[in-house]
């Protein structure tokens, strides 16, 4: 297994397997992932215990963020409710995306007489590891992908998430208005979700 670096880590830091190893949420970003990766572990953790002290962390982290940052109404500021607000739709967005993704792939499934078992067989995954991807709680691998899209033609955009990190559109944006001989002209919504 390949070491991952500080920036891999930070790049999915709510996929599964990194839960465990954050020490804070420091944004409202992670706040509302981890407040829906909470909700999401609820029904797996009825299915298998193993996702028992991942949710008992995430229920700390998000704890210790709302005394940290939300205990006292006097301290909320107008910035702090519009970045709450732009976390709560960039997460619902991801989430409707992932969702999306899985029924397509739930439906391309059943009309190829398959199940979610037989296509963890076929990437080489186990059933639990399938139900991790397929829910959007680990990143399916590249190859992965590619394997679905060639197996149900499913188109790559419906299956590859186009969010762009908060502080990387941005710069992208600022950087695009800096540039005197730009073309590109963006529309209101191009980054503002951090989607394509």
């Amino acid at each position: 297994m390949v070491a991952k670096s500080k920036n891999d880590l930070t790049m999915d830091k709510f996929s599964i397997q990194n839960i465990q190893r954050l020490t804070s949420l420091t944004s409202e970003l992670d706040y509302e992932k981890a407040s829906l990766l909470f909700l999401k572990l609820r029904v797996l953790e009825k299915q298998d215990e193993s996702y028992k002290p991942i949710r008992n962390h995430l229920r700390s982290l998000i704890k210790d963020y709302e005394q940290n940052n939300w205990a006292d109404d006097k301290t909320v500021t107008d910035n702090q409710i519009k970045e709450s607000d732009l976390a709560e739709a960039l997460v619902q967005a991801e989430n409707d995306f992932y969702q999306r993704r899985k029924m397509l792939i739930k439906s391309k499934l059943k009309e190829a007489g398959l199940t979610q078992s037989d296509l963890a067989k076929i990437l080489g995954h186990r059933k639990g590891y399938m139900s991790e991807l397929t829910n959007g709680l680990r990143p399916f691998s590249k190859e992965d992908l590619i394997i679905i899209n060639r197996l149900f033609k499913i188109k790559l955009e419906d299956l590859i998430p186009t969010f762009i990190k908060q502080d990387k559109a941005f710069h992208i944006k600022k950087t695009l208005e800096s540039l005197s001989h730009n073309k590109i002209k963006l529309t209101k919504g191009d980054f503002d979700l951090q989607m394509a």
